[in-house]
């Protein structure tokens, strides 16, 4: 079975506002109610940070599950039944990292680089964003035709 896990380092990105944000809470604790909203946006940062340091795509008995953790908020199931066409790609600039919908070119989910895994599903087209975009590419081929 299929697992790999892409690490990357624009979670720190997040950290230090993160940090400012709560420095100027406590610095205003006891004269604002604004304190509350500083403390819970940085906590929403460290959130967001923790949820996206890391791209997981594991395959499972009847589907590709994708990942991003070590927080697993995000990610979603793509069922090999579904799938129609995989192919290497590249993402572009304006598929941007994370996850984004950009019309007419589908959904990306990436976090570092601009290697993919192109997936094209009966209704929409996916890009996963890989450091092992070939093994990838394989195993999804592979279990397609299955």
């Amino acid at each position: 079975m299929y697992q790999h896990t892409q690490r990357a380092p624009l979670h720190w990105i997040l950290y230090l506002p993160a940090g400012g944000l709560f420095f100027v809470a406590w610095q205003i604790r006891l004269e604002s109610q604004l304190s509350i909203v500083f403390g819970l946006v940085g906590f929403l940062l460290i959130v967001l940070a923790l949820s996206f340091k890391e791209l997981t795509v594991r395959e499972k008995d009847d589907h590709l599950e994708v990942r991003f953790g070590p927080l697993r908020i995000f990610g979603t199931d793509i069922r090999f039944s579904e799938i129609t066409d995989v192919e290497i790609g590249k993402t572009k600039l304006i598929d941007g990292w994370g996850i984004h919908y950009v019309p007419f070119r589908g959904w990306a989910l990436n976090l570092w680089g601009f290697n993919c895994v192109k997936i094209t599903r009966k209704t929409s087209v996916i890009r996963i964003g890989s450091d092992d975009a070939e093994q990838l590419t394989e195993v999804v081929a592979r279990r397609v035709k299955a």
